[in-house]
């Protein structure tokens, strides 16, 4: 990926998944890295995984944080990301999915699921940016979910599609200060988050998200920096989801037609 590089990267969601495997592209670049998360732990085992498998002394920092907290993002990494300290690569990219049945799906998940993905966003934008200088990027990660709304995502596709939306409006305004965004929607991951969806996933779920395919993070981010460099602001791994994204576009009575298909007929049920 030549002529891509980056000083120094804060990543949300950065001890496994799609965030890790973003990390390792960067550490591979030298690119300096503060990893953010939850648990201290993954933190600790991420970035000894980095450090380990590529030999690489560049230094990768971490910081256990909650990103719905905003006092704690707004005190916190805004230390960490001052002045002598600015990104010039932001990657939005925790998150968390309950999908389920709507009228199974208790309140309290939809306003997690709300404060994690799109507030915590929220969050983190209003904490990092202030300090990004021109020719920095920022990275929102939404999803195909909240291109096209899936079945059993209710509480998860309202906020990916808001993700979608804020990246939309902030990209407008951050490029008069010559900060680019990007909006990363891939399909289902192999993920820890992709094992711990399938707990609650209905039926018609997996019939229906199993036509966009499943990939590895390692494909994510590799679609990620191919589009950052083409300077993309929609990127969509994978020729399944770019596919759903077109049709949906041009043709939505097509894909709602098709998902209805895939609905009433879901995997693991008979109704013949």
């Amino acid at each position: 990926m030549s002529g891509l590089s980056f000083r120094r990267a804060v990543i949300t969601g950065g001890s496994s998944g799609i965030g890790l495997a973003i990390a390792a592209w960067l550490i591979q670049q030298n690119t300096e890295l503060l990893l953010v998360a939850r648990n201290q732990k993954k933190l600790e085992q991420a970035a000894a995984h980095l450090t380990s498998t590529y030999g690489i002394n560049t230094g990768v920092q971490t910081l256990s944080l909650d990103i719905a907290d905003r006092a704690a993002v707004t005190e916190k990494l805004g230390e960490a990301c001052s002045d002598e300290l600015a990104p010039d690569l932001l990657v939005n990219c925790a998150g968390m999915a309950h999908p389920d049945y709507f009228q199974k799906l208790d309140s309290d998940i939809f306003d997690a699921t709300v404060r994690t993905n799109l507030t915590g966003t929220w969050n983190v934008l209003k904490a990092v940016v202030p300090f990004m200088k021109p020719g920095s990027r920022v990275v929102n990660v939404s999803s195909v979910a909240g291109l096209v709304g899936t079945f059993g995502y209710t509480a998860y596709a309202a906020t990916k599609f808001g993700i979608i939306g804020l990246s939309e409006a902030l990209r407008n305004e951050l490029s008069l200060k010559g900060i680019r965004v990007s909006v990363l929607c891939p399909p289902d991951t192999d993920t820890p988050q992709l094992e711990q969806e399938n707990l609650t996933k209905p039926p018609e779920t997996k019939a229906v998200n199993g036509n966009a395919g499943i990939l590895k993070p390692e494909q994510v981010a590799k679609a990620l920096f191919k589009g950052l460099r083409k300077n993309r602001f929609i990127i969509i791994p994978g020729f399944q989801s770019n596919m759903i994204f077109f049709l949906k576009r041009l043709f939505p009575g097509i894909i709602y037609s098709m998902i209805d298909m895939y609905a009433k007929k879901p995997i693991g049920r008979d109704d013949e």
